[in-house]
């Protein structure tokens, strides 16, 4: 901890190029000694960060602080308000980002700022870390520290969630991350299952690249029909949809991307990534000058040994039937063995709301274990610190 309280703190706003990068890579420094940390690219977080690039900021608005001491910036945090999110749950602005020397006099400070302009523009609560929405990274890790993070999920030190503590916060969700052994065959019983329940209707295929622009709008369409009424829930949109069509498509293998349809429709789907986190450990975020070419080798030729299969979906419509309950087995299991046929021996299903008993009941049938596991925080605006 930071003894040296008497110095003043002070929070700014970020303003220019210049001090976003600071706030891009002051994690850096405060992961210094902690061996599992991974940096992101710093492109990827100029682009995650842009009112230019993500369409996020179509329907958002966000603010970044920084907090400075004697000189030397010590914290950070980002303030948002989801407006599609607004229309599900009035009043609930959103953190993110957060990270900070340990010293509760920097964490009141820049939870103080971040409350201060939500407050401004009437919301009554705040939530998070959301960085930047329950669609990119949702939670701050509270256990499985000693592991690294994978694709697009978040890295935090464990001083974290005791300091939010202190300045009032309270849990409002966990979100679990799975890890499954991909070397594992399916268990009897999920196989019982499968015999009983397939039907000649249902149709398991991998992606059509030849459709690629059709296949991203079933993965949409899906998805929102999915996850609506979830907790948290932010439905994808048409410029959300064709930025991560874009975005992924480097990372896409149609042994990684499957569907079921059911006559003819397409009813469910599975999309698993290799985990770019474990070609980008050593870059320290950066790609150049010689960095793009490490991670060429290592996605193409070297190998990545992990997965992570960030979105899955089945229409709500299928949801409570028995070909319904099959669709999961049957994507998972796809994903698994198209890993596995890629060299993943380790694939993460992630993340999992705590209390969603039907997706965990599968994974855990087939073998997966939790490993990780993030915190989602609120507070009311009107309580004192």
């Amino acid at each position: 901890m930071n003894m040296q309280t008497s110095s003043p703190i002070t929070v700014s706003r970020v303003t220019d190029k210049a001090e976003l990068q600071r706030f891009i890579r002051l994690p850096e420094r405060l992961h210094a000694n902690d061996p599992t940390y991974i940096a992101p690219l710093h492109m990827e977080r100029n682009d995650a960060l842009s009112t230019e690039k993500n369409p996020y900021f179509t329907h958002a608005e966000a603010v970044y602080f920084l907090a400075i001491r004697d000189g030397r910036d010590v914290g950070r945090i980002t303030a948002q308000i989801d407006h599609e999110a607004l229309k599900l749950e009035p009043g609930i602005g959103h953190f993110g980002m957060l990270a900070a020397e340990d010293d509760p006099a920097i964490f009141q400070a820049l939870i103080d700022a971040a409350e201060a302009w939500l407050i401004e523009r009437g919301m009554t609560d705040i939530r998070g870390p959301l960085n930047l929405s329950t669609n990119e990274e949702t939670g701050l890790l509270i256990d499985g520290f000693d592991s690294p993070p994978m694709l697009l999920m978040g890295h935090d030190l464990p001083y974290v969630g005791p300091r939010l503590e202190q300045s009032g916060f309270a849990k409002v969700k966990d979100v679990v991350a799975y890890l499954y052994d991909t070397r594992g065959e399916l268990p009897e019983s999920a196989k019982r299952l499968i015999k009983r329940a397939l039907h000649p209707s249902m149709v398991l295929r991998p992606m059509d690249w030849n459709r690629y622009e059709e296949e991203i709008k079933s993965v949409t369409e899906i998805f929102n029909d999915a996850w609506s009424g979830n907790w948290g829930f932010v439905p994808l949109i048409k410029a959300e949809t064709e930025h991560m069509a874009k975005a992924l498509k480097p990372l896409l293998d149609k042994k990684l991307v499957w569907f079921v349809e059911i006559e003819g429709e397409v009813a469910g789907f599975i999309v698993a990534l290799p985990n770019l986190n474990e070609a980008i450990r050593d870059l320290r975020g950066k790609l150049f000058p010689f960095g793009w070419l490490k991670l060429l080798w290592r996605l193409k030729v070297s190998g990545v040994k992990t997965a992570r299969v960030p979105l899955m979906g089945v229409r709500r419509r299928y949801a409570t039937s028995l070909m319904g309950g099959l669709i999961p087995f049957l994507l998972i299991d796809a994903a698994r063995r198209g890993s596995l046929e890629k060299g993943f021996t380790q694939m993460e299903l992630s993340w999992i709301l705590e209390d969603n008993k039907p997706m965990r009941k599968i994974i855990e049938t087939l073998g997966a274990k939790t490993y990780k596991t993030y915190r989602v925080y609120q507070k009311s605006l009107g309580k004192a610190s």
